[in-house]
């Protein structure tokens, strides 16, 4: 089994900055596309960035400029780096996988469309 895991959310100051990350447990091979997604209160949630397994990126024209994805070397976390946040950047962050590979023992698995549990960030003085 495979899990998607954010963290690096909190209470930040209009201005501020945060790195979100989202790690991926276990025996992983290859993970295809990597989304950040945001949910705000009462909003529909909504994508924030992407980043392929060959390392090609987009954003939502609401991010760019503010908003770098990233990832390690392994490729199996992958980085939000937020900077001048305002006060509508408050949301929960997702993190979404298109596609995870994967060892479970000796068997390769395949996993598609996997969440993680989110991470809140909140932009307020």
């Amino acid at each position: 089994q495979v899990q998607l895991v954010e963290s690096g959310g909190g209470l930040v100051q209009p201005g501020g900055s945060l790195r979100l990350s989202c790690s991926a447990s276990g025996s992983i091979v290859r993970i295809n596309n990597v989304h950040w997604y945001r949910q705000a209160p009462g909003k529909q949630r909504e994508s924030v960035a992407v980043i392929s397994w060959g390392g090609t990126t987009s954003y939502a024209d609401s991010a760019k400029g503010r908003v770098t994805i990233s990832r390690d070397v392994a490729k199996t976390t992958v980085y939000l780096q937020m900077n001048n946040l305002k006060p509508e950047d408050t949301a929960v962050y997702y993190c979404y996988a298109d596609e995870i590979k994967y060892y479970g023992g000796l068997i390769l698995h395949t996993t598609f469309a996997s969440w993680g549990l989110g991470t809140p960030v909140t932009v307020s003085s």
